[in-house]
């Protein structure tokens, strides 16, 4: 490397500079695939979701559609437009209510969603900037602008 001339040096070292920041990104996007986990609204899920991978539901919980279950307590999430039955085996959060917004975690059984986790907010304030995007676009949005 001693007789290379300077313009050639610096163009392997850009080289390796280039090479290294490709390795990074290529190793933290492999990292973070296993984790990253997809929000869809009711009206997306069942076009956009695999069957058991593992993705965020929200929406606002439907008037009388809260039930005890053999397995658990079912409700129904819509955004306006769709609705997905929900089945939790947890105990639901005490901010938990029909008409409220909330957003779930779990994985899509046929036309079930199998809750593991339950979020619920007091109100739109505090909802989730997706949630409220979606519920905005439905034309169901209760909160301020």
């Amino acid at each position: 490397m001693r007789d290379l001339s300077p313009k050639a040096k610096r163009g392997i070292a850009l080289l390796m500079v280039v090479s290294a920041l490709g390795l990074a990104v290529m190793l933290v996007l492999t990292a973070l695939r296993d984790h990253v986990v997809f929000f869809y609204g009711p009206s997306d899920i069942r076009d956009q979701a695999s069957q058991g991978q593992i993705v965020r539901l929200g929406g606002l919980v439907a008037e009388n559609s809260v039930t005890t279950l053999a397995d658990g307590i079912g409700f129904t999430i819509t955004d306006g437009t769709s609705s997905m039955n929900v089945v939790y085996a947890g105990v639901l959060p005490d901010l938990f209510r029909e008409g409220q917004g909330v957003v779930t975690e779990g994985v899509l059984d046929a036309d079930i969603f199998r809750a593991n986790s339950v979020l619920a907010k007091h109100d739109e304030t505090y909802m989730p900037a997706e949630v409220a995007d979606m519920l905005k676009d439905q034309g169901v949005w209760k909160g301020q602008e």
